[in-house]
């Protein structure tokens, strides 16, 4: 199938990045609201949107997913006359989390009823690095395209940070806990604790390849880690240096060792370490110059990540 006969709705930001990547942007026809990278591809229709307004409280999206969630219904509304008009011969979705994004289900029910073209639905998973190249390897198999010299120049990346990390010793390596949400408190997970290891930290509270915990209050002043870091889900960094410093707050706060050493520090979670596509490989980096700025500089200061 020649790309001039493909048509692709990507209904993830992860799977938008992962086809630019490969080459196949012109094929892009349409896009889900959160979809923002590259840039080139803002101008493409939208073909999703959330059911409620997200510029509220994180408390208050916190309670408003979970209503949805309990109701059966969707977080994300489909436009469905969008999908009709486009003729998608691919829509790209995922399985993983309901909250990240349209769910699989309202994909297939939306394509059932409204999409004459039945295109093919792609399912993205990833719960590991290991997941994420192969998702890389899989679309660019269903598409004919070759990823051999996109996966072989990520993995030189990742192996890069671990080379120069291989002569610390363990009290060398910071013990670290990513926050992924603010209230109610929440772990980075998944592939973040892998991300966390491969930059020369050691993670606390979450395990590879399992999804997110809550984390109570009392728990994260208990391990008092070396390093504090936010990514929060769908925020950019001034978003996320709001969040942050509503916890910053707290009386205990100032007691902990990562406060007083100013090892605190925001990022943006929005293009980085929530989208499970190529830029893992630049939050891995990201990591690296935070926990050992001795080491690296990549230079992601002041657009990928700030100190607090």
């Amino acid at each position: 199938m020649t790309n001039k006969s493909v048509r692709i709705v990507s209904l993830i930001p992860s799977a938008t990045e992962i086809l630019a990547t490969l080459g196949l942007a012109d094929a892009i026809v349409g896009r889900s609201h959160e979809c923002d990278y590259p840039p080139d591809i803002k101008h493409l229709p939208v073909c999703t949107e959330p059911q409620f307004n997200t510029d509220i409280p994180s408390s208050d999206i916190h309670d408003k997913v979970n209503d949805l969630l309990q109701s059966a219904l969707s977080i994300y509304h489909i436009k469905t006359d969008v999908l009709e008009q486009l003729q998608p011969t691919h829509i790209l979705t995922q399985d993983q989390c309901d909250v990240c994004a349209v769910s699989l289900q309202e994909v297939e029910k939306a394509v059932a009823n409204f999409v004459p073209t039945s295109p093919k639905i792609i399912s993205l998973q990833p719960n590991v690095l290991e997941d994420v190249w192969a998702d890389i390897e899989r679309v660019a198999h269903i598409f004919d395209v070759d990823s051999v010299k996109v996966l072989e120049n990520l993995e030189a990346r990742v192996k890069i940070s671990q080379q120069r990390i291989q002569g610390l010793s363990l009290t060398e390596l910071p013990t670290v806990a990513c926050i992924e949400w603010t209230n109610p408190l929440m772990t980075g997970a998944n592939w973040i604790p892998e991300l966390v290891n491969l930059a020369g930290g050691q993670s606390l509270f979450s395990v590879t390849g399992e999804p997110s915990v809550l984390l109570e209050w009392d728990a994260l002043i208990a391990s008092n880690p070396d390093v504090i870091i936010f990514m929060p889900c769908g925020f950019n960094l001034i978003r996320t240096r709001q969040e942050a410093e509503l916890l910053t707050q707290r009386s205990e706060w100032q007691k902990l060792h990562a406060s007083q050493t100013g090892r605190v520090y925001i990022t943006d979670g929005n293009s980085y370490f929530n989208r499970p596509g190529p830029r893992l490989v630049d939050s891995l980096e990201i990591l690296a110059e935070i926990l050992h700025p001795e080491i690296f500089d990549y230079g992601y200061k002041g657009t990928g990540w700030e100190p607090l």
